[in-house]
Parts: C-alpha cells; structure tokens; sequence
C-alpha cells in the first residue's frame, strides 16, 4: 500500500475500534483519547516514507510530535484516560437524544466523522511527501513559527485553566467563595483561548503543503476548514451548558469574544 492508504486504513480501523469500545463500554471519548495520538503516527508515518533528510517532513513530525506530548500530557492529567473520565458534553447529548438516535450519532460523528477530520488534518504532510523535491521556502519558516507560537498559546491557555480549577477545587474544600469560570490572563481576552489557538495550530500545519508546492488553495486545506465549523458548534454547545450552570456566565460572553479578539476601547476623559 501506499503511505497515504496505510494511513486512511489506520484512521477506518481508528474510528471501528472507537465505535466499537463505545458501544461495549458506554463511554463515548474513546476518539477524544486518541486524538493527540494518531495525527503524530500519521505524520510521523508520511516523514519515515519520505526517507532521512527532508527537512520539511522532519519538522512536520517533530512539530506535530510535540503538539501530541504536550496535549496527550493535558488531557491525562485532567484524568481523561482513566475510566468514567468521558467528556460531560456526551453525556449532555446522550439525554437529549433517544437511544437509537445517539447510536447513529456515534457511529456517524463521534467515530466516524472525528477520525476523518484526524485523517485530513495529516494531509498536509502528504503533499509534503509528494512534493519532497520543493526546497524550503519562507512559507516554511511562516508555517513553523505560526505553529510554535500557536503552540505556545494553547500551552498558556490550558495552564492557566488547569491552576483556575485546582484553585476553585481547593477553595471548595475549604468552604470558601470564588470565581466559578476563568476570565483572567488569556482568558480575559477571549473566552476560548485554547480553542482559537488549536485552529490556529492546523492552520498553519496547513501552509506546510503550500510551500511544497500544492497551491494555495488544495485538498489539505478540508482539515482545517472542517476542525474550524467543528469548533463553532462545539464552542456554542459549550458555552451554552456553562450559561445554564452559571448565569453570570451571560455578562463574560457581553464583556469578552468568544474566539477572535478585538481592540480595547480607551476609557473616555472626564
């Protein structure tokens, strides 16, 4: 087989074994425990067939490897991979949907469609391959630099929030009051720092296909436009649970944008 149908035939049995698993178990983030995981395979497997040397499928991999370790490192500590540590979001929808409906809603979107988007966002490592004989270039040098101070960004982001609620977990042992969600640091800027920074992330994983030579306007580019619609719904299905928890959650969305930040406005003079 060629790399990119080792890798699709990777990404079928991927997305059989997390609707499998789902339906046995119950739990239903089996693709949330894979998805720092086999991009970094399916990158890493597109740089070992491209052969030593290449330095573009190289920092590829090396970038998309540390974008792995370090989100693999947040979600475990976050107790994701240990059992009963499915997102609440399933759950949310489990009740909203009859028991034939979230069956067809798993196979379809939750194994199905995740680990085609997981798929597509390797693409660009693809065309890297084909076009290993493009020299590098300063798109290159853009597409690197984007994705480490992306990287960077959500690195910030999900620390800040990891400290805001092993704070909030301390202060309710002690019976004491506090904020309820995190609006400080990048938070008080936007109010998913993380999420802009990890579309951000496959964006410029995206420009690495352009400076090998596929036009600006390829294949690769349904990864990161698909994870973008996705993170729209995601994000609006989010902040509406946090609205029904904490309704003061309503003056943060009036106070803060949701993904893009915008200018502060000057304080008028007395």
């Amino acid at each position: 087989m060629s790399p990119l149908e080792v890798i699709a035939s990777i990404a079928a049995v991927a997305a059989l074994l997390c609707w499998l698993l789902a339906e046995l178990s119950g739990e239903h983030s089996w693709v949330d425990r894979l998805w720092s995981i086999l991009p970094v395979i399916y990158v890493g497997w597109l740089a070992v067939a491209g052969g030593p040397g290449d330095p573009r499928l190289l920092t590829m991999a090396i970038l998309v490897a540390l974008w792995g370790g370090r989100l693999t490192f947040n979600f475990a500590r976050k107790g994701g991979y240990r059992p009963g540590g499915e997102d609440y979001r399933w759950a949310e929808l489990r009740a909203r949907m009859s028991p034939g409906q979230f069956r067809a809603f798993n196979l379809l979107f939750i194994a199905g469609l995740q680990n085609l988007l997981l798929f597509l966002l390797a693409l660009p490592a693809y065309y890297a391959l084909a076009g290993r004989s493009t020299p590098w270039g300063i798109v290159d040098t853009i597409a690197a630099l984007l994705f480490l101070v992306s990287l960077a960004g959500e690195t910030v982001a999900d620390e800040e929030q990891w400290r805001f609620h092993q704070a909030k977990r301390a202060r309710a042992e002690r019976g004491e009051e506090g904020p309820r969600f995190l609006t400080t640091g990048l938070f008080g800027h936007v109010r998913h720092p993380n999420f802009l920074c990890e579309m951000a992330i496959w964006w410029s994983f995206y420009l690495f296909s352009v400076g090998a030579g596929a036009g600006w306007l390829n294949p690769a580019i349904v990864g990161p436009l698909l994870l973008t619609a996705l993170f729209q719904g995601s994000t609006a299905f989010t902040e509406e649970l946090s609205l029904r928890k904490y309704p003061e959650y309503a003056e943060y969305q009036r106070s803060t944008p949701r993904l893009l930040p915008r200018p502060r406005r000057r304080a008028e003079r007395p």
